[in-house]
């Protein structure tokens, strides 16, 4: 095992996932200088730990111009859970793909090439943070003769065209599909009196069109009934539509996590030990972590090539998995 101030023990084998840096913080950090023992940034380098002798800050960069740093604090968890803080991407509803597609047909359109295809690579640049964030990674790659204003409008005239086709019976088939045992996992969360608390950096009118079709699928009624909290990016900003701080502050900061567990269910610091986040993307664990409760990994998404295993406290490969950590069997 290693240990690293903030992230707290992980497997020696995760070591790998982080790289060692001498500068860090757009230059304000550096290794040796006032304390700093260390700075490392995961495989995808979103965000760089600095590291000192008893704490460790983040530093989260940003293609908008708006770098932000947090305290990184150890967490643990106290089974049985008061609360699961579920990411819905990839982690309840299988439709990571589907929004990488719109971002390449919107990158394909800024491009003027409709057989334009992103490459394997650019997965963890455009799945798991905002909207903006993944169409300045594309504009700054393959176009960037262009303007993420410019591309906003395609991403939203392409989300929108797909969505009312998905919603009349036709567009991409099987572009939200519950994830295998989401019902049965909820189910049973909710036979438990555990609250559920839903996290998506995704903004309201994509989210919730994936919300309400897996609900449909799973013969489960109104999500707004069933869930405890539903916390998503907000609204886009566009002209007579008020907006939110979610294109700024999404995944991998900690707001969105923050929010569901304090306003959403109620649930103040002295209470962390008691809550437990689920995701499947890097820049959902980073924010998880950041907000100050452990972090369980899904496979099947961009964890292990976004490069932050060392900052899961339970690493699983589906929900029935997750099930003995939450309920406290596991350590029993």
């Amino acid at each position: 095992m290693q240990r690293i101030p903030g992230f707290g023990e992980f497997p020696a084998e995760y070591a790998s996932d982080l790289i060692d840096l001498s500068v860090g913080g757009d230059g304000l950090f550096r290794v040796g200088v006032d304390g700093v023992r260390r700075i490392v940034t995961p495989l995808d380098r979103k965000e760089e730990f600095v590291c000192y002798d008893d704490k460790t800050l983040c530093y989260i960069k940003s293609a908008m111009g708006y770098p932000a740093m947090y305290p990184l604090e150890e967490a643990r968890f106290e089974g049985p859970a008061e609360a699961v803080l579920m990411d819905l991407d990839g982690t309840s509803v299988h439709s990571e793909h589907f929004w990488m597609w719109i971002i390449e047909r919107t990158t394909a359109k800024l491009l003027g090439n409709p057989k334009f295809e992103l490459e394997g690579v650019d997965e963890p640049h455009v799945s798991g943070h905002s909207v903006s964030e993944h169409l300045q990674y594309c504009i700054d790659k393959y176009c960037p003769d262009k303007k993420v204003e410019d591309a906003r409008r395609i991403y939203f005239e392409v989300t929108h065209h797909e969505m009312a086709e998905i919603t009349a019976g036709r567009g991409r088939p099987n572009a939200f599909t519950p994830s295998p045992g989401l019902k049965e996992f909820l189910l049973e969360l909710k036979g438990r009196g555990i609250k559920i608390g839903l996290v998506t950096s995704g903004l309201f009118e994509k989210a919730w069109p994936e919300i309400l079709s897996a609900f449909r699928t799973l013969e489960m009624g109104d999500p707004l009934e069933f869930y405890d909290a539903i916390i998503s990016a907000g609204h886009a900003i566009r002209k007579g539509q008020a907006g939110t701080l979610g294109e700024l502050t999404p995944k991998p900061h900690p707001w969105l996590y923050a929010e569901t567990a304090r306003v959403g269910l109620g649930l103040g610091k002295d209470r962390r030990a008691r809550v437990i986040g689920m995701e499947d993307s890097s820049a959902g664990v980073v924010s998880i972590r950041l907000a100050g409760f452990a972090a369980i990994g899904v496979a099947g998404g961009n964890i292990v090539k976004g490069g932050v295993r060392p900052l899961l406290n339970y690493d699983v490969t589906d929900l029935a998995e997750a099930l003995p950590v939450i309920t406290g069997e596991a350590f029993t």
